[in-house]
């Protein structure tokens, strides 16, 4: 019971949403060993003759290619990889390429270790629906082999009763293409340019002579005009070249297919900061001042030692670009975005000391300095520490963050905060209590006791809570708005 002794409020489950399913596979690259390896396996099927080939081919088109769409553009694009190890005076029929991009591929089973955290948007298209329904875009985290974890999306309607209605999933999943980088940010070269200590005259005349968006010839065409009037030191060069490798490897873009369907769409990790993981995407539907929507997922970026705060944007989830960010407020996971500016600003929950929720500030999306803190753990469940479920939810009493905080024996539970619409700092009201904890069924599964979202909306009247079940599966829960406010505010 509650410190007060007034009976708590609890979310009502409204079923399970997605369970792990080891049939989600793509194909990857497999490159077993070093240069030495590769050149044996390839000499090895060069041996066979080609009835051989073809038989062989035959097999594992017909084992794998309903498996998968675009089978063989995915076998040609692996051997591509490996093409420069084929001696040179060989002659490689069609056939043996497939071959051989078969022998360097891999099927990849996603969600095998589960499927968890998910995270839910208004869906760009509201069109063709009845009174009191809504179309929402879903995102999962989903766990396999090695524990390395991708971003898989699915579309569902929630009726006029809450009942949540959905298509059936793609029967295939895909990953998107690598689009080259074109562009870079302005503010996140001039940060990292910071970071190495170049923070003097040389770093004005080049940073205030690029547009917010540059390209590298425009960057070049700056420095040749600049050095004009002056020579700029070999370390400041150096500088340069470091910052443009940093950006090339940690912002990229990719595109899927426009014919894919959303439910076949998958982000792996792509960048080398996120190689063991895509973790915990906190999406949410971004209003510029001037009405332009945009779609941004902050999230957390692991190669298995380090991690990384970093956030897609996108407006149609098709084309998705991937920044990692900087600043001292982004250091750790968590970063959850408002939906709007405040006070003319970015803003984002934050936990920059692990065990605290923070709210911060910045004129740059990608750069994150200033923050605030708004509260520790206060409740005997969230005393280890607390972090936020998701962006806040704008409502006429006040910004609505689902909050979940950990207690004794690591067991998770979800609250919520209430606070101040023009200074997101000030806490106007929390439960004292949990409104969603682990029941019997959900304590059980790859890490046990533990209930977790990334994200939520209002539907309606009531606050839809997508939540994750101990990183097995994942359900659905509800709240009334007002219930819920006015025991934030008791």
């Amino acid at each position: 019971m509650p410190r007060n002794g007034a009976a708590c409020i609890l979310a009502t489950r409204r079923g399970k949403i997605r369970q792990a399913d080891c049939h989600r596979v793509i194909v990857r690259p497999f490159i077993p060993g070093g240069e030495e390896r590769v050149r044996s396996i390839i000499k090895r099927v060069m041996t066979l003759s080609e009835d051989e080939v073809t038989s062989l081919l035959n097999q594992v088109m017909e084992e794998f290619a309903y498996r998968h769409r675009r089978f063989i553009e995915s076998l040609q694009r692996n051997y591509e990889l490996i093409a420069g190890y084929v001696p040179e005076d060989a002659k490689v029929s069609e056939s043996r390429r497939l071959l051989l991009g078969a022998y360097f591929t891999n099927e990849y089973s996603i969600q095998s270790a589960g499927v968890l955290n998910p995270s839910i948007v208004p869906h760009p298209d509201q069109e063709n629906l009845p009174v009191d329904h809504a179309r929402y875009l879903i995102t999962f985290r989903c766990v396999g082999e090695g524990h390395i974890s991708s971003l898989e999306f699915r579309s569902c309607v929630l009726d006029d009763k809450y009942r949540i209605m959905t298509r059936p999933l793609s029967c295939h999943i895909e990953t998107p293409e690598w689009i080259p980088t074109e562009t870079y940010n302005r503010a996140l070269f001039e940060a990292q340019l910071k970071s190495r200590g170049m923070a003097g005259k040389f770093l004005r005349v080049i940073v205030d002579r690029l547009p917010e968006d540059f390209t590298l010839k425009q960057l070049d065409k700056v420095i040749e005009e600049a050095e004009v009037q002056r020579t700029f030191p070999k370390r400041f060069r150096s500088a340069i070249r470091e910052v443009l490798g940093w950006l090339s490897k940690n912002v990229y873009t990719v595109q899927f297919r426009s014919d894919t369907r959303i439910s076949g769409r998958v982000l792996f990790p792509a960048a080398e900061n996120e190689c063991r993981g895509i973790e915990d995407a906190r999406f949410v539907r971004f209003t510029d001042d001037d009405g332009t929507v945009t779609y941004y997922g902050t999230y957390t970026g692991y190669n298995g030692f380090t991690i990384a705060s970093k956030i897609l944007e996108t407006d149609d989830f098709l084309k998705f670009k991937s920044t990692t960010l900087v600043g001292r407020a982004a250091r750790n996971k968590g970063l959850a975005l408002f939906p709007r500016r405040i006070n003319g600003r970015y803003a984002a929950l934050a936990r920059m000391d692990n065990e605290s929720n923070y709210v911060a500030y910045t004129d740059n999306i990608y750069c994150w300095e200033e923050a605030q803190l708004i509260r520790g753990p206060l409740s005997p469940w969230e005393f280890v520490q607390i972090g936020n479920g998701g962006s806040p939810i704008e409502t006429e009493a006040g910004w609505l963050v689902v909050t979940h905080g950990v207690g004794p024996m690591r067991k998770y539970c979800l609250g919520v905060d209430l606070l101040d619409l023009n200074d997101p700092s000030r806490l106007i009201g929390r439960t004292q209590e949990p409104i969603l904890a682990p029941n019997e069924y959900e304590r059980e599964g790859y890490v046990p006791n533990v209930v977790y979202t990334c994200g939520a909306v209002i539907h309606r009247d009531e606050l839809i809570i997508t939540y994750a079940m101990s990183d097995w599966e994942s359900g659905l829960a509800s709240i009334p708005v007002k219930d819920l406010i006015n025991r934030c505010l008791l």
